[in-house]
């Protein structure tokens, strides 16, 4: 049996390329939101973040979702992300 294509995608952090169900989606839709994109079908341009939590906290310190989507408030994702990478960046 002929195997299906896996779809890749790429970490706006660290650069990686990984299967688009190891990754978190977010969408900036029409009116400037930006949210997570759990189905992965949301309208809208999307970027892709890894589920680690390094990631996610490297991400928010050098702004890498901001330039992606072209825009300067982001900060309510970032905390959602840290929630669904299983951390948070206060604990430790």
């Amino acid at each position: 049996m002929k195997q299906r294509k896996i779809p890749m995608r790429m970490c706006v952090n660290c650069r990686e390329m990984k299967p688009k169900k190891e990754l978190l989606r977010l969408v900036k839709s029409a009116s400037g939101d930006i949210g997570i994109d759990l189905t992965g079908k949301m309208p809208g341009r999307g970027a892709y973040v890894c589920r680690e939590e390094t990631c996610v906290v490297t991400a928010r310190k050098q702004k890498r979702i901001e330039r992606a989507f072209g825009t300067s408030n982001c900060g309510g994702v970032y905390d959602a992300l840290l929630n669904i990478a299983g951390g948070d960046c206060g604990e430790q």
